[in-house]
């Protein structure tokens, strides 16, 4: 078996591995844990210790963080921290469908234990990190800021992980930097979430949902006007460098691995059966009836 062969088997059977799928769902759950940690921790850290966290740094710390994660983990599970990400690369075909919910779940465990630490340790009711509509603004505002606001955040996210332009960890910076920017002048009038777990961590543990609604639909339809865009700008999804950036460059490459030895095998299949098939045909048109002409050698 040649060198390359044992490296093909081998990549397969440590992806098939079940704990290569795992150290996906875990790498999620840590980031979105910080991720939570820094944008619910921003506001219940100034309703405990008022003048201490102005609403610049509130809303810069998330961006900061998320860049942060992009460029420690974005190769074990591509960061997506949010599940109109997942959903949106899903939605381009960067993604598999199969991997929505899991990471999905695993966003949800990582914010809500963001929102129950930051309540233990500092002492103030989660109520105090969740976001809502500003006092006197139409919930119909907030939906549409919600919208905007993940419509370029998909966008953004999008572009620098297509085949097209991908950027690889520079992207972090786009990322980060429109999350930042985004919340310093938006956050007044909603908070800026762009993120469905962001917003659900915080209300479900205060057990306040009147304003949720908002912060999932609005990102949700955002991410889907984002990939209508994608492909207008690009055409279809599912190249590699998309796909390494959406599931993490060492899974999609060893799928691409796999996928190649695939076709080369179909391929060595395929000429061999040609070999006999023209092997038989000769045979019934010379009305051969002995063996004395040699079968085709299919190692060959």
């Amino acid at each position: 078996m040649s060198a390359f062969a044992r490296d093909v088997i081998d990549e397969k059977a440590d992806f098939a591995n079940p704990a290569y799928g795992f150290r996906r769902l875990l790498s999620e759950i840590l980031g979105t844990f910080f991720l939570v940690l820094v944008a619910a921790g921003g506001g219940m850290m100034a309703a405990a210790y008022p003048g201490t966290v102005s609403r610049a740094a509130a809303v810069v710390a998330p961006g900061l963080m998320v860049m942060a994660i992009i460029l420690f983990m974005g190769k074990i599970s591509g960061a997506h921290l949010n599940p109109a990400v997942s959903f949106a690369f899903a939605l381009r075909g960067d993604f598999p469908w199969r991997r929505v919910i899991p990471y999905i779940v695993a966003q949800v465990i990582g914010a809500l234990l963001a929102v129950a630490f930051l309540q233990l340790v500092i002492g103030v009711s989660a109520s105090n990190g969740a976001t809502y509509p500003a006092a006197g603004a139409s919930p119909w505002a907030g939906l549409a800021m919600e919208f905007i606001l993940t419509l370029g955040l998909v966008s953004v996210i999008l572009g620098t992980a297509s085949g097209a332009q991908n950027i690889g960890p520079i992207g972090a910076l786009a990322v980060g930097g429109y999350i930042a920017l985004a919340g310093l002048w938006a956050s007044p009038l909603e908070g800026a979430s762009m993120n469905p777990v962001r917003s659900f961590a915080p209300d479900l543990i205060a057990n306040d949902f009147t304003a949720y609604w908002i912060y999932l639909v609005g990102p949700l339809a955002g991410a889907t006007l984002a990939v209508v865009l994608a492909y207008a700008l690009r055409g279809p999804g599912g190249g590699q460098l998309a796909r390494e950036a959406a599931e993490g460059a060492v899974a999609a490459k060893r799928e691409h691995l796999a996928e190649n030895a695939a076709a080369d095998i179909k391929g060595v299949v395929e000429r061999d059966v040609d070999d006999i098939d023209a092997w038989i045909h000769r045979r019934h048109r010379t009305g051969q009836t002995d063996t004395t002409e040699a079968e085709p050698d299919s190692t060959s």
